[in-house]
């Protein structure tokens, strides 16, 4: 008898452009996450709430967001591809959880802080609770294991925090998730300016987008941010060009790496604008079909609510036999 895969959950806001980062930060392991788990992949919408997104964006941020991932691989046949909203059980969960909250604990939470600090006109109880929901997106799924970033370690360790809580008050019911990723696959994508990783809300100039035209890509990566070198053979490898060599290790073929390797080994220079039009031409050839797969899924939005439709039909089932659980355990079942 076959055993049961194990169930992995991941979400991702519907708020600016996937970019180069996303696909190799996240996206490349769910395509292979998908092989070998039962995959609960969704679009956060409700938490892009916290943010006012203008209503006439939203949906076609949500069929985006949706369009890039298949594009970049994630078959809707292999996951449950499904938005937040349509999954109403997750709403009740979440209400029941914030019963094992408490402010306190919820109020020192970094991310919280930092939107304190840069968004102080909108403090609203939706962001002071967002760790809750980003719990029950996990929990009512029973995941086992879930993809995070480092900086998203503290809210997994709240989800395992709030599994404890109602297990030990109410009796078992949530299995306590893991952080997971492919150790060997995880990578940080540099930002084309040299300071941090790309984002999708710092520097546009400075990130690649898989929604980008050919041209924009080229024009970014001709005015990346290059150090010209002591010019002495041997000598480190400035943070800017390690950056450049580090984005062609992944679009490029290994000898192409090699050669501006030894060149800055050897010289301690690199012909730079020989290195940007090669490494442009062979981000073009790695972004363009995916970017012209998404265009084709956005105009097709029969095909994208037909997956959303599948993707929430499968997560609700699941979603309504924890919280029937949950409730039963709490004592609130009174037929």
């Amino acid at each position: 008898m076959a055993t049961e895969k194990e169930i992995v959950v991941s979400g991702i806001r519907p708020t600016g452009y996937l970019h180069l980062g996303n696909y190799f930060g996240a996206i490349r392991n769910y395509i292979r996450m998908q092989e070998e788990f039962n995959c609960y992949f969704f679009v956060a919408d409700w938490h892009s709430l916290t943010t006012h997104p203008d209503p006439k964006d939203l949906p076609g941020n949500v069929m985006r967001v949706l369009a890039e991932n298949i594009a970049s691989g994630l078959d809707p046949e292999k996951v449950s591809l499904y938005v937040q909203s349509d999954v109403p059980e997750i709403s009740e969960l979440y209400l029941l959880m914030n019963m094992l909250a408490y402010v306190g604990e919820l109020e020192k939470v970094p991310t919280f802080k930092d939107k304190v600090r840069l968004q102080p006109q909108n403090v609203n109880a939706g962001l002071l609770t967002y760790p809750v929901l980003m719990s029950v997106d996990i929990l009512i799924q029973r995941a086992v294991k879930v993809p995070v970033g480092k900086d998203q370690g503290q809210h997994l360790e709240m989800a395992r925090n709030f599994a404890q809580r109602f297990n030990h008050r109410y009796g078992d019911l949530f299995p306590e998730p893991e952080a997971f990723n492919y150790g060997d696959s995880l990578v940080r994508i540099p930002s084309l300016d040299g300071a941090g990783k790309m984002s999708k809300s710092e520097n546009e100039l400075a990130t690649l987008y898989l929604a980008d035209e050919d041209d924009k890509i080229l024009n970014k990566i001709k005015k990346a941010k290059t150090d010209t070198g002591s010019g002495e053979p041997g000598s480190p490898v400035p943070d800017s060009v390690q950056n450049l060599l580090d984005l062609m290790k992944l679009v490029s073929a290994a000898d192409v790496v090699s050669f501006y390797e030894e060149s800055w080994k050897n010289t301690g220079s690199i012909r730079f604008g020989d290195m940007k039009k090669q490494l442009g031409e062979d981000m073009v050839k790695f972004i363009s079909p995916i970017r012209e797969r998404s265009k084709e899924l956005q105009r097709d939005t029969d095909y994208l609510k037909k997956i959303m439709k599948a993707g929430a039909e499968k997560a609700r089932a699941n979603a309504a036999q924890t919280l029937q659980q949950a409730k039963k355990l709490i004592g609130i079942n009174y037929y």
